[in-house]
């Protein structure tokens, strides 16, 4: 045989023999802020905040420029772990208003609503651990109590989830009473042995770290769900003075502790991704990075700016409009998403669940039958791609920072029902991202079709929905 076809057979099948060998289970890396706004990273649009190692990660990744989550914790981390929407689930609010019913002096009651993501439910991590995966809970449960906490759900591993949905402080021993929960007292549990001037972000950041030096070989389901940068509003005071000196008139951020805060979740990203590549992981493990819903514009106790800002979205956590639920979403997968691309297709985080079981077998039949999110995947290999779907449902039945209100984004349109008046406000985001133009009275016909469409997926999804309140006094509430 001459030298050249031999080698040239040779190859062929060295090539053969590598392709039969089948790649490792890729490990995943779900990175959660807690309130993080859509503009509070420097890749979306911040101006005071400073975020570098999430930027690099977005060049790196596709960005989702539309993505969405519901306008509470306890809601959007239920959807993102059981690929349902919230509305499906029955757990449509935080469990704290969950068990005290809502407000009894308002026209309407709030909905029934799970205080627990129930048992019945099988989460990602469940099928992930099925499959041979260490999976590992490390910060913010917030669903539910003790029997239903993250070790229930398929977590081997859980450290500082609770039911709670903040911690009293952000610095050790992360314990108290008082000054924000009323006389609860809160602490974060596993994280005893630290020291005085530990910051929360950084400590369960080292936790996580040890999470993937425990792995040791087997693929690991990492779901880092950051307590930052939820209130209380507080970050180390040498960052504090830092965004304090760098405040200017006319950024739309002004909250130099909200972006002390931010610095050191941006901080814990890169810590993250820089040991992932230090133990050669980097190349085969799915890294994610979003928000369970949009910022919170409200002033923190003691505070007198606004904790953030979603502009150009209208208002913030607790509403259906777009700072309430719109979110950053990265996605690097290596081997399948190309670097630095955007997409401006419209998904959920219900989505991802979806997304990362995409060759599970028990998922996939499951999720033809009660499921609400799809596969991203062809949108992460093509971000200029469309999936099969044009519409997004909201359901948020209770009293927060708006009226108990559903949506439905159609496309370019959106839609709000207000439960309380029978109210609706629509809007073309294309043309009005802020929602300032209220079309619904010049376009009644659409308006009319996107109700009847919402009203139809909630009766498909068995939506619990707000009752009269007998109690209720018209005359008192009228203003005098």
């Amino acid at each position: 045989m001459k030298p050249i076809p031999f080698l040239i057979a040779l190859l062929c099948v060295f090539c053969l023999c590598v392709s039969a060998v089948p790649m490792p289970a890729p490990n995943i890396v779900l990175l959660l802020a807690d309130d993080l706004g859509w503009t509070d990273l420097g890749c979306y649009g911040a101006d005071l905040l400073e975020t570098p190692h999430l930027d690099r990660l977005a060049q790196e990744s596709v960005r989702f420029t539309e993505a969405y989550a519901m306008p509470l914790c306890s809601p959007s981390r239920a959807a993102l772990l059981t690929g349902r929407n919230a509305a499906r689930l029955r757990v449509t609010h935080i469990m704290e208003a969950a068990l005290s019913g809502g407000p009894k002096n308002r026209r309407l009651l709030n909905a029934d609503t799970l205080p627990y993501l129930p048992h019945t439910e099988t989460t990602l991590a469940k099928y992930l651990h099925e499959a041979g995966y260490l999976t590992a809970l490390v910060g913010k449960w917030h669903l539910g109590d003790a029997d239903y906490y993250p070790e229930t759900h398929g977590f081997d591993v859980n450290i500082g989830g609770t039911r709670w949905g903040a911690p009293h402080t952000h610095f050790w021993p992360y314990s108290g009473t008082g000054r924000f929960y009323a006389g609860e007292f809160r602490y974060v549990p596993h994280l005893e042995l630290g020291h005085p001037g530990e910051y929360l972000t950084d400590r369960l950041t080292d936790e996580a770290l040890r999470i993937i030096d425990h792995a040791n070989g087997q693929p690991f389901f990492l779901y880092f769900a950051h307590h930052a940068p939820h209130l209380p509003i507080e970050a180390k005071p040498a960052d504090v003075e830092y965004f304090t000196s760098k405040l200017r008139s006319g950024m739309n951020h002004q909250n130099p502790t909200y972006a002390a805060m931010v610095k050191t979740l941006d901080e814990s990203v890169g810590r993250v991704l820089a040991h992932l590549k230090k133990r050669g992981l980097d190349k085969n493990t799915i890294v994610i990075f979003t928000s369970d819903n949009g910022g919170e514009i409200h002033p923190d106790k003691g505070q007198k700016v606004p904790i953030t800002s979603n502009v150009p979205l209208r208002s913030g956590k607790g509403t259906l409009y777009e700072g309430g639920i719109r979110v950053p979403l990265l996605v690097r997968w290596p081997g399948v998403t190309p670097k630095g691309r955007a997409c401006s297709e419209p998904v959920a985080l219900w989505d991802l669940f979806h997304t990362l079981l995409a060759g599970n077998s028990s998922a996939q039949a499951r999720s033809a039958a009660d499921s609400d999110g799809l596969d991203l995947t062809p949108l992460l290999k093509n971000p200029a791609g469309k999936l099969d779907r044009d519409a997004l449902f909201f359901h948020f039945p209770n009293y927060n920072l708006s009226p108990p209100v559903g949506a439905i984004r159609a496309r370019d349109w959106k839609l709000l029902e207000y439960f309380e008046d029978n109210r609706v406000e629509l809007y073309n985001l294309r043309d009005d991202i802020s929602e300032q133009h209220d079309l619904a009275a010049g376009m009644p016909e659409i308006a009319a079709d996107l109700r009847k469409r919402l009203q139809a997926w909630r009766a498909s999804v068995g939506a619990a929905m707000p009752k009269p309140n007998p109690a209720f006094n018209l005359d008192a509430a009228r203003p005098r």
